[in-house]
């Protein structure tokens, strides 16, 4: 299998693909955060990387032979933590980007497998416009079930795809996971919680507050970030509990300081979830 990756991040999803056991021949990323690319480098240095994806016209690629395309585009001007400007914002309106790249390659490869990705907390009417550009509608996952982490999420593939309904619309076909049923207070490496999930983690775990106080007045009056109560005092998840809320392993990361990898951790995918993923939607592949 051949793989373009677009926004690839930290490649969760080459290494979805190695853990299931499919063979990667080239894997093709785009990708312009340097501790990106450094910790992708790191496990997979055999890594085609592209940079940044609005120069995807002067890409050398063999587009006849690219077999999946992978697309975890912004959802910062989708999320409800953003300004809500939708698919019309500089940076979720890089979907776009995504969709002239799809539509290119089919021109060389009509069975080109897709997969699209982004929050559940979007306006519905940016999601119908996503799915009416994709020809499919999505399915909703939360990492909760495979994790200690609330992350609902979209999900959008072509592959295994099926019809539905009346009209027969063609419909992302992924079950939901089984249950895993795994707490917050069981993936820490000490001190408690009063919470069973954590909070889906964000790119902004990498700029906690400096100081008790600050962390303490934000937990409780927004609510939006985690928090572990040690003996006499509070913290933020570290780098360990950072990795297991995304399904990593807890060395994964050990390349990077805990704040660069918990930029791409809280801005990535659940490892676990794309791997239950792949397995639905390339089932027709193995």
């Amino acid at each position: 299998m051949n793989v373009l990756s677009l926004f690839d991040g930290m490649s969760t999803g080459q290494r979805a693909l190695s853990n299931i056991g499919i063979k990667v021949e080239k894997y093709y990323a785009a990708e312009i955060k340097r501790h990106a690319i450094r910790l992708t480098q790191h496990h997979f240095p055999d890594t085609i990387q592209l940079g940044n994806i609005l120069n995807w016209e002067e890409w050398d690629i063999d587009y006849s032979k690219i077999d999946l395309i992978l697309s975890g585009s912004p959802c910062k001007d989708l999320s409800i933590a953003g300004k809500r400007k939708g698919l019309k914002g500089d940076n979720s309106g890089l979907f776009y980007v995504f969709i002239d790249i799809l539509n290119y390659v089919k021109k060389f490869n009509p069975n080109v497998i897709f997969l699209q990705e982004n929050v559940a907390s979007a306006n519905i009417q940016e999601v119908n416009k996503i799915s009416k550009e994709l020809g499919v509608l999505p399915v909703k996952i939360n990492s909760s079930l495979l994790t200690a982490q609330n992350r609902n999420r979209y999900y959008w593939s072509d592959g295994n795809a099926k019809r539905v309904g009346f009209f027969g619309e063609l419909q992302t076909n992924i079950p939901q996971p089984k249950d895993l049923k795994i707490k917050l207070q069981d993936i820490l490496t000490s001190g408690k919680t009063d919470r069973l999930k954590a909070r889906a983690i964000l790119e902004s775990e990498s700029r906690p507050p400096i100081s008790q106080a600050s962390l303490l007045k934000r937990y409780r009056s927004i609510g939006m970030i985690n928090v572990v109560f040690e003996e006499g005092y509070v913290r933020s998840l570290n780098k360990t509990e950072l990795c297991r809320l995304q399904g990593f392993p807890d060395n994964y990361c050990d390349i990077l300081a805990r704040n660069k990898a918990a930029s791409l951790l809280g801005d990535g995918w659940t490892l676990s979830v794309i791997e239950h993923i792949f397995k639905h939607i390339l089932k027709e592949e193995e």
